[in-house]
């Protein structure tokens, strides 16, 4: 170990820009078994690591980079699988340059440790190698249900099965998977990834119910009366609009809606909401991970220009900067320090959008500046499809009403410990704490299944 000065930081390579924006695979590749050995060499293994508090999961990372590191591909798994419900899927998707990498001890001088990286490497061979994650029989004697098959739900249903209870998930999709199905595109997250963990959870004993909604095609009081405990990770799905004049023209999008067409398509499924964008100006509107995987799918779906426009500057957009790099490598345009004003129509058709130029503040006593519209600095942007990636909020489906379940005033579901105002009912992920990441999403179904237990034993 501490060998940071033998070792660069090395990132993960990537498919050629050419050859990727040719389909949906995965765009970074995994590591090679020495390269990853080298990175995780360079681990200082610090007393109080850093690495460790920035991750939301509080994984042991120092701990199985050290056996990585030492080839023990086993112990190495098996720290990394303790905490996490589904590491080599975060080590993919996880902004790890804002959490772990970002928090790393070399990060400021010799370059972090590329931790995401050898976490989904290390994950990866042990699966090649014939590990799986283990489970404990069922044997706990009490049933919970899950609700919502997502980041939340799926790790709320591990920890639960790794305790020997009984979990039925119940998903009104085709698929599970939520999020990590239809939100995040497959250049960043391969479907078979999910779909290999999922198919773990069944083996382990799970029941999976999809296309099955609550309170449509089964009773929320039929699950109150069969189940010991419920668990709620319904995720936050409903996008945002800009609330401007002219932002309902049937050629303007919000950004879920986009991204799950093209999934299904992906699938081989029939969607009668799919968004076809080849040949056409694409306009996104938004700055977070969510209008990068809209504009890069917007590319490889043909579209004859994509631009991204944001009211910040690119110092202060909200994503991970390596899909901003990725975003550009693959000839997106950004236009930023803009705001929407209205959305110009021809008919009811949009054909462009109205901005205005945007300025930041002074930064106020917490730092934050604030965006200031310049008067008079109005024009137009010519599209022909406008998305909307601005955010999403809680759903508040109808039966939270019959469980009891209070809300605040957003529409979040209030928890004490992640228990609702319903003593059997608790919740965790979006809906709960609002739009986040994944990987907080995954912290709370691990946390919320501690708490069922414990109140279950």
């Amino acid at each position: 170990m501490l060998n940071f000065t033998k070792f660069e930081r090395i990132s993960p390579e990537k498919r050629d820009v050419l050859q990727r924006l040719k389909d949906y695979g995965e765009v970074y590749q995994v590591f090679e078994k020495q390269r990853a050995r080298e990175q995780a060499d360079r681990c200082m293994q610090c007393g109080d690591p850093y690495c460790h508090t920035g991750c939301p999961l509080h994984n042991f990372i120092p701990a199985w980079l050290k056996q990585t590191a030492e080839k023990d591909m086993e112990l190495a798994f098996a720290l990394s699988n303790e905490t996490s419900p589904f590491p080599e899927i975060l080590g993919r998707i996880c902004p790890q340059d804002v959490l772990c990498e970002g928090a790393c001890s070399l990060n400021t001088g010799h370059g972090a440790v590329s931790i995401g990286a050898i976490e989904t490497h290390l994950n990866e061979r042990a699966f090649e190698n014939g590990l799986k994650p283990r489970f404990s029989p069922l044997t706990a004697g009490k049933k919970v249900a899950v609700i919502g098959s997502g980041p939340s739900g799926i790790s709320a249903a591990t920890f639960l099965l790794r305790r020997g209870f009984e979990v039925e998930m119940f998903e009104r999709e085709d698929r599970a998977g939520g999020l990590l199905m239809y939100g995040i595109p497959g250049f960043k997250l391969d479907k078979s990834t999910v779909i290999r963990r999922v198919n773990w959870l069944l083996e382990a004993g799970m029941k999976l119910h999809t296309n099955c909604e609550v309170g449509k095609d089964i009773s929320i009081a039929e699950l109150e009366k069969e189940f010991d405990a419920i668990y709620l990770g319904i995720g936050a799905k409903s996008g945002r609009f800009p609330k401007i004049e002219g932002e309902d023209s049937p050629n303007a999008y919000l950004a879920m809606q986009f991204l799950t067409g093209i999934q299904k398509r992906n699938f081989g499924t029939k969607d009668d909401n799919f968004i076809d964008v080849k040949d056409k100006r694409v306009v996104v509107i938004g700055g977070g991970d969510t209008a990068m995987d809209c504009v890069r799918s917007s590319v490889r779906e043909g579209a004859m220009s994509v631009k991204c426009l944001y009211r910040r500057d690119e110092a202060n957009m909200p994503g991970s900067k390596k899909e901003v790099v990725n975003s550009k490598e693959e000839g997106v345009e950004f236009i930023f320090n803009v705001s929407p004003k209205r959305v110009i129509k021809e008919g009811d058709i949009a054909v462009g959008i109205e901005l205005l130029e945007t300025a930041l503040s002074e930064p106020d006593a917490s730092g934050r500046r604030s965006v200031k519209e310049v008067e008079g600095s109005e024009y137009i942007e010519e599209a022909d499809v406008i998305i909307f990636a601005l955010g999403f909020a809680p759903e508040a489906p109808a039966f939270l009403k019959e469980l009891n379940v209070e809300l605040n005033s957003w529409g979040g579901i209030i928890t004490n410990n992640y228990q609702t105002s319903n003593k059997k009912v608790y919740a965790g992920g979006d809906c709960q704490r609002g739009a986040h990441l994944a990987v907080t999403a995954a912290a709370d179904g691990r946390e919320a299944a501690k708490e069922i237990a414990k109140a279950l034993a």
